[in-house]
């Protein structure tokens, strides 16, 4: 695993990944970055404020499926979009935990 921290909403937070991930990830943290400072839930206790970017974020996803127009092209990019809300899931998941003090690697 790798460890890298992220900054979300002035919070640092140390997470681990799979080698090769960190710049993916990094540039998940900046998008949820944006969305806590849009939603201005900046200062918010930490589960807050993540959960205020995950639903902005899934806002957005929700929105850009309804723009689509074939039903087929919808149920692929469905079940690419659900992993990737799993996998999303499952990290702030562990951020939380290691918020709560039940994971100190996170």
């Amino acid at each position: 695993m790798a460890n890298m921290d992220i900054e979300i909403g002035g919070r640092r937070f140390a997470i681990s990944c799979e080698p090769g991930e960190e710049t993916h990830i990094g540039q998940l943290g900046r998008m949820i970055d944006t969305r806590v400072r849009d939603a201005g839930a900046v200062g918010q206790s930490e589960p807050r404020m993540l959960l205020f970017g995950a639903l902005m974020l899934a806002d957005e996803l929700h929105a850009m499926r309804d723009g689509e127009a074939s039903p087929a092209i919808n149920r692929d990019q469905d079940k690419a979009i659900a992993r990737r809300i799993d996998a999303i899931t499952s990290r702030i998941e562990n951020i939380v935990r290691h918020l709560e003090g039940g994971d100190h690697h996170a």
